[in-house]
């Protein structure tokens, strides 16, 4: 497995377990759908399904289902099958392997699996397929309540044609190795709290073999170490960029800014806040005091 492989998918488990373990606390049904299923031999679904049955939610009576979407999911039915039997899964999952296409047969298996109106996580890494995945199957996804995707888009894909299809919060980072474009790892979700759980997750994972992350917001598309404290100089240059354009702003609309629009947490922009504000680059008002989320700030 290459090593950005192996990045993506310690993303998915660990934003995988979040949402799922919070999924099934606050409903009785959800439903997990693993586009491309067949992309990389079933390996990705096979370890979202062993995350899946180790639930302790499905031991109270809750249910959860899992879409694994394909152009053939033969072999990734009978591994995951496996996967499944030897995880000791509860009854209360299911898995259901469905075959011919991921945009084609996506909209129509959710339907299917009653994922309507229920809590829905989509994974969709469209590498493999070397085109990024239709408009309208990640507007399909939307149909949860609440609903979230996350996608792995080939280098350089725009996120931009995904915003506003049924998801108010979108945010993207390039997993790269050196100058030239990464894959894009793009997050959609109806959820603030979920924005910041997979932010949460998104730098926690372990670096592998040169792996980092990169803004597509930074002009100078400057390496990030990944790292639970990431270097802030990509942030403070697109923090100053956008107070330059907006003249001046909220403490908390930056830090939404930098969860929505960066690679970054809401928690890094107040400390490179801080950082800016004690070297002089910005001025707050009031001058004085905590740096509350009504404090503006200006050039």
């Amino acid at each position: 497995m290459s090593p950005i492989a192996t990045v993506k998918r310690e993303l998915l488990i660990r934003h995988l377990q979040a949402w799922a373990a919070g999924a099934l606390h606050h409903a009785r049904r959800a439903t997990y759908v693993h586009g491309y299923a067949d992309g990389d031999g079933g390996e990705a679904a096979e370890a979202a399904v062993r995350v899946l049955a180790d639930l302790p939610g499905l031991a109270r009576g809750r249910e959860l289902s899992m879409v694994a979407i394909g152009g053939d999911v033969g072999e990734v039915g009978r591994r995951i099958g496996v996967a499944q039997r030897e995880a000791g899964a509860a009854a209360g999952l299911t898995v259901l392997p469905v075959g011919g296409g991921t945009d084609e047969r996506l909209p129509v298996a959710l339907r299917a699996a009653g994922a309507v109106r229920v809590p829905l996580m989509g994974f969709l890494d469209a590498t493999s397929a070397g085109e990024p995945p239709a408009v309208t199957t990640i507007a399909a996804i939307a149909a949860g309540k609440p609903a979230e995707v996350l996608l792995v888009l080939p280098p350089g894909s725009p996120v931009e044609p995904y915003r506003g299809r049924g998801f108010p919060l979108l945010t993207a980072a390039e997993l790269a190795t050196g100058p030239e474009p990464g894959e894009v790892v793009a997050f959609a979700t109806t959820s603030g709290k979920s924005l910041e759980s997979f932010k949460e997750a998104l730098w926690a994972v372990d670096e592998f073999a040169g792996v980092r992350l990169r803004d597509p917001g930074d002009p100078e598309r400057h390496l990030i170490d990944i790292s639970l404290s990431p270097h802030p100089g990509p942030l403070r240059r697109e923090l100053l960029a956008h107070l330059e354009k907006a003249g001046q702003a909220t403490v908390t609309e930056l830090r939404t800014f930098a969860l929505t629009e960066t690679v970054y947490r809401a928690a890094d922009a107040t400390r490179v806040l801080h950082t800016l504000i004690d070297s002089g680059a910005v001025a707050r008002e009031p001058a004085h005091g905590r740096l509350g989320g009504d404090v503006m700030i200006r050039l």
